[in-house]
């Protein structure tokens, strides 16, 4: 199977940021966290009152990770290297894309308090670094994935691409990953196409996109079908490896973020599925007025933009396991019959016993009312299906729209969210760094 990355890798290809603006370290320390305009649209005072997604383990599949880094360290485990078969928290030469998405993951800064440098938005989550060579044609992640999986990963942060097709042993590992209740984030790519890119649209892997600093879809995004959230993705400052921090552009970043809004949740509901955490990501997504109305998830735009702050605190059933993501084909799943039948009994708000108890109670007065309905039905065969459309009120056709979702009353900005919900106003562009 040919594993062909033309892009370096998703968010590396198009770097306009750093090779437009020039290179980062000219800026200083606290500016880089002035830059980091993502952290003010998400509202993270807010957020890190609520979690900072400890006790979450992130693998991410990329380039070894420099553990040293000052704004990383302590925060990545060693992991293991594909490369050499070593540990993966060491940089790896000029590669530095690994450390920029960990560092947008769980990035903690430096100074007094943290202030300074890059934090990520999940910053008490652990790295497991798992490091691959991005430019080799050949290279599966088939293995490196279920390395991850068996070392504790409760969500995979993948930020590349593979142009060919799905090897039986990843697709296998995906199915692997999602047995143990692996949430998997992947980036759908950068040139604008519609073609689908691995292995984000590989089923039951959460594909992002990149949208830029207006709160729109970035230009070379990828889309389709499979798209389920946007992330920032444009002008976004990270860790590097030659310099002490990079500017970049691409849907790697976004995917960054999608996979610390992830280990977010998670942290503050461990006892969610990962499928129930996708869906919580997805049902708290925010759209621009004009997609209202829309069926979703829509190509551009998929559910939305993620929205870490109404994933953490609206209230809202758990849904499936597998949320927005399909089902296994082979019908196993992650949670007992008995857990099954636990969500149902919440969902309805009364525990089998109180059901079990109804049911033998009124029994009698069914059989009663099936002859009076046997009898009525000869006199009067008139009556129409219930009203709503199929499914009846909220099936399709209702409201809610696909999967559940439902629009949140637009905002100021022409932006649909909750009312209580913090930032969501997009702040002036990042001080770009001088031309050397």
């Amino acid at each position: 199977m040919s594993f062909a990355r033309t892009l370096r890798a998703v968010g590396g290809a198009v770097v306009a940021g750093a090779l437009l603006f020039g290179t980062a370290p000219v800026a200083s320390a606290d500016q880089i966290r002035k830059d980091q305009w993502p952290l003010t649209v998400f509202g993270v005072d807010d957020i890190w009152k609520v979690s900072t997604g400890k006790g979450v383990m992130v693998a991410v599949i990329d380039d070894p990770v420099d553990g040293s880094h000052r704004d990383l360290k302590g925060n990545v485990l060693p992991g293991k290297s594909f490369l050499d078969g070593g540990t993966a928290d060491r940089p790896d030469g000029k590669n530095e894309h690994g450390t920029a998405m960990a560092s947008l993951i769980a990035g903690h800064g430096h100074g007094p308090g943290g202030g300074d440098g890059v934090k990520g938005l999940a910053p008490d989550a652990k790295i497991l670094p798992v490091g691959i060579d991005l430019g080799d044609k050949e290279e599966s992640y088939a293995e490196p994935l279920r390395y991850a999986v068996d070392h504790g990963a409760k969500v995979v942060n993948m930020s590349f691409e593979d142009f060919g097709d799905t090897s039986p042993a990843e697709k296998a590992a995906v199915d692997y990953a999602r047995k143990h209740d692996v949430l998997l984030v992947a980036a759908s790519g950068n040139s604008g196409s519609s073609t689908p890119r691995l292995p984000a649209s590989v089923p039951g892997v959460l594909a992002v996109g990149a949208m830029d600093i207006d709160l729109k879809v970035w230009k070379f995004s990828n889309y389709g079908s499979h798209i389920k959230l946007l992330a920032p993705g444009l002008h976004i400052r990270s860790a590097g490896v030659e310099t002490p921090y990079r500017l970049a552009n691409g849907t790697s970043d976004s995917t960054a973020y999608v996979s610390a809004a992830a280990a977010l949740v998670r942290s503050k509901f461990p006892d969610l599925t990962a499928g129930q955490v996708a869906n919580r990501l997805v049902k708290t997504a925010v759209l621009p007025d004009s997609m209202k109305g829309k069926k979703l998830p829509d190509r551009h735009y998929g559910y939305g933009i993620v929205n870490p702050w109404q994933a953490l605190i609206k209230k809202m059933p758990a849904g499936s396991e597998n949320g927005p993501l399909p089902a296994l084909k082979d019908g196993s799943s992650k949670a007992s019959s008995k857990d099954a039948q636990q969500a149902a009994d919440s969902d309805n708000g009364m525990s089998t016993g109180v059901i079990i108890g109804i049911v033998g109670g009124v029994v009698g007065l069914l059989v009663v009312v099936l002859i009076v309905v046997l009898v009525v039905n000869k006199k009067n065969r008139r009556n129409g299906p219930p009203p709503g459309g199929p499914g009846g009120y909220g099936g399709p056709g209702g409201p809610g729209g696909p999967g559940g979702f439902v629009s949140y009353p637009p905002n100021p900005n022409g932006y649909q969210q909750q009312p209580s919900a913090p930032g969501w106003h997009p702040p002036a562009p990042p001080t770009q760094p001088q031309r050397r």
